[in-house]
């Protein structure tokens, strides 16, 4: 591992690590208080208590209404089940047949909606400028009367661009159309208000917040009911049938409250680290930044060098001892050209040298250090 003692971890944005902190309030929930929530005795009563509290932390993170989170089994559930829900309700109650999006949407959101094309809908995808933004003029110019819903992620997973997410909300409500935002990315890491933040549907995902893999949340603004994906008992206010993942909704809620306590000097802190990395990055030959500089998470960092495959620098990089990722999928074991740098009009080869780092709580400057003198030099190798 070149010197390294220990893998640096520098891919935040597809998973955290379980904070300690979170894995201790979810132990109880496994053994000694393993009651069903929807049982009248004191275990369910126990279990259903620590439901109640996780909604009121994750409403507490959101600045929302306990009754306005549902617990889901993460973001990708979250997302199907407020696109899906929503344009079916809003097609058999209304008329209304249309669908916008974005082409830069995590594929939760696009194969939801090409999956709701197959339904019949029609879904019109917005294309990008080259930082990965959409503004609210293109979507005002694509609504139609027939317009069911729109969705647009609040921060991108693999540029880190933000999106004008109160802006295109201000003009869906005063157009009364349900807006939806995957904030995945967002949650926990930048404040959002949903007493303010004009949006109807808001997905998240515990493991990006340091909660634990398969929970998640869709935040529903009262009003607004979609179909239910999963039908049964009478679980989440009869909207989600299953007993609870009480563990999982523990430490998500644990995990929201933390953040919510943490964010300020966490955001200043992985500004600072990430100004550090973007330095150090731009001297390099042949380096270009992807997505915003401006308008752009905290822990985000996208870049790419010049006639270097990002598959080869990933797996020198991990050689070295540091774990970050090209920003897209892994299919059939080759690392496709990311869709949204392709989305943001980049070639197939200037995609395909995209390299994705993204930091988090547990990342420090000396890190931030040995992963730059490192990169320098196997830069330098691959260009000699």
């Amino acid at each position: 591992m070149s010197g390294q003692e220990k893998q640096v971890y520098l891919d935040y944005a597809a998973t955290t690590p379980v904070d300690e902190r979170v894995l201790q309030a979810m132990l109880p929930y496994f053994r000694t208080q393993f009651g069903n929530p929807s049982s009248l005795y004191s275990y369910g009563r126990a279990a259903r208590q620590a439901v109640a509290k996780a909604r009121r932390q994750v409403a507490a993170l959101l600045h929302a209404a306990p009754e306005e989170i549902f617990f889901t089994s993460g973001g990708s559930e979250s997302d199907n089940w407020a696109i899906k829900g929503m344009a079916l309700a809003a097609r058999r109650e209304r008329g209304k047949n249309h669908i916008i999006t974005t082409t830069i949407e995590h594929h939760a959101v696009l194969r939801t909606c090409a999956w709701l094309a197959q339904q019949d809908f029609e879904v019109t995808y917005l294309p990008m400028d080259a930082e990965g933004c959409v503004t609210a003029a293109q979507v005002e110019a694509a609504l139609r009367e027939d317009t069911a819903l729109v969705s647009v992620m609040f921060a991108n997973n693999e540029v880190g661009t933000i999106e004008p997410i109160a802006e295109i909300g201000a003009l869906l409500r005063e157009r009364g159309v349900f807006f939806h935002t995957d904030a995945v990315q967002a949650a926990g890491h930048i404040p959002i208000d949903l007493q303010q933040l004009p949006v109807d549907a808001l997905s998240l995902s515990g493991h990006k917040l340091y909660g634990p893999k398969g929970t998640g949340v869709l935040y529903l603004r009262r009003g607004w009911q979609p179909d239910s994906l999963i039908h049964g008992g009478a679980q989440e206010r009869e909207q989600r049938a299953g007993t609870e993942n009480v563990p999982g909704i523990v430490g998500l809620g644990f995990a929201a409250e933390l953040a919510q306590a943490d964010m300020t000097a966490e955001q200043e802190r992985l500004t600072k680290l990430r100004e550090q990395l973007l330095s150090g990055i731009r001297v390099l030959p042949g380096a270009a930044i992807n997505g915003s500089l401006n308008r752009r998470l905290p822990g985000n960092v996208n870049f790419r060098i010049a006639g270097i495959d990002h598959e080869v620098l990933l797996i020198r990089l991990d050689l070295a001892g540091f774990a970050v990722s090209a920003g897209s999928a892994c299919s059939a074991g080759s690392l496709e050209p990311s869709h949204v740098l392709l989305a943001m009009g980049q070639t197939a080869v200037q995609a395909s040298e995209a390299v994705r780092v993204t930091l988090g709580r547990y990342t420090t400057a000396e890190e931030i250090a040995a992963f730059l003198q490192t990169l320098n030099r196997i830069v330098k190798e691959l260009k000699a």
